[in-house]
């Protein structure tokens, strides 16, 4: 597993059609975080310096939101279980991708079952990319 952005988007995009949005700059990050007083995960932060969103595994899998292109994160989307998380994007099917707002674990609500299940948790941002082909039922991938 690649805690390389760069790499990662390289695997990504081996890995079946994306359309990744341009690169977000450090000056729009800050300014993100500063107008809603939060401050964003480490690797999201990274990502964003990569690519500021975008649709992954087209033409359905899933649409990471950014912080200078729409659509945007949104720290108090009302589709997510509580307070404790941010929507930063959501899956074909319809369920938001989470970042707890406290760590850097994403997670998967799955509002049919109205929970996050155990094997839809990652530890980080990064982890949850190298995954993504997984999660999105493309097949295994993962950068070594």
């Amino acid at each position: 597993m690649s805690n390389d952005p760069e790499a990662i988007a390289d695997l990504l995009r081996s890995q079946g059609q994306m359309s990744l949005v341009a690169p977000a700059t450090k000056a729009l990050i800050r300014d993100f975080e500063v107008e809603r007083g939060f401050q964003l995960p480490s690797q999201l932060k990274e990502w964003l310096l990569v690519s500021d969103g975008g649709d992954f595994f087209l033409p359905a899998g899933f649409q990471l939101r950014g912080v200078a292109h729409l659509p945007l994160i949104d720290v108090d989307d009302p589709d997510r279980p509580d307070e404790g998380y941010m929507v930063i994007g959501t899956l074909a099917s319809g369920d938001p991708v989470l970042c707890e707002k406290s760590s850097e674990r994403i997670s998967i609500y799955n509002h049919e079952a109205g929970r996050i299940e155990d094997d839809e948790i990652f530890d980080d941002f990064f982890a949850f990319l190298n995954g993504l082909a997984s999660v999105v039922g493309i097949g295994e991938g993962d950068v070594e």
